[in-house]
């Protein structure tokens, strides 16, 4: 991987740590998870499985260390390794077929989705957590891929616009 692809990604990483701190609740029961929708960003932009591989942790790392769930640290580093193994293993076969744009809304949307759900059924699992967890699932993680979803296609269509005035090239 070259220099300015790394630096790059690091600053699309850092960026998503900063959505992730400083974003509202929204009226939501929780905030949105703004490092995830990064963390499908960098994934849309670089093909290759390491990169998906390392901001997954990365992010997994600066989430975990930023959370506001009571013991929501191990859970957030579980939920970014497992999503973006497997959302990297749903975009490959969608790669050079459809469109980017369309890339990032399903991405986005489902990606997020996971995240919650991995995310809750860990913290659970980890805590032995009583009861139901869909309430949560529909009160939170519906909600919040929803937002998502928005907020990250405008925020990918940002990061194309602003690569390709630099005329980079990041595959």
């Amino acid at each position: 991987m070259n220099t300015k692809k790394m630096i790059i990604n690091a600053i699309l990483i850092a960026i998503g740590v900063i959505l992730h701190i400083s974003a509202p609740s929204i009226g939501l029961p929780a905030q949105p998870d703004f490092a995830v929708a990064m963390l499908f960003i960098i994934m849309i932009l670089n093909k290759d499985y390491k990169t998906t591989l390392f901001a997954g942790i990365i992010i997994g790392i600066f989430t975990a260390m930023t959370t506001k769930t009571p013991g929501g640290q191990l859970p957030n580093i579980l939920d970014k390794l497992i999503t973006c193994n497997v959302m990297y293993f749903v975009l490959l076969p969608l790669r050079d077929k459809i469109n980017k744009n369309i890339q990032a809304a399903v991405v986005l949307l489902f990606g997020t989705m996971l995240s919650g759900l991995t995310f809750l059924l860990s913290l659970a699992t980890i805590y032995g957590i009583e009861g139901s967890i869909l309430v949560p699932i529909v009160a939170v993680v519906v909600p919040t891929s929803l937002v998502n979803l928005v907020v990250g296609v405008i925020i990918y269509k940002i990061v194309e616009r602003a690569i390709k005035q630099t005329k980079f090239k990041m595959n």
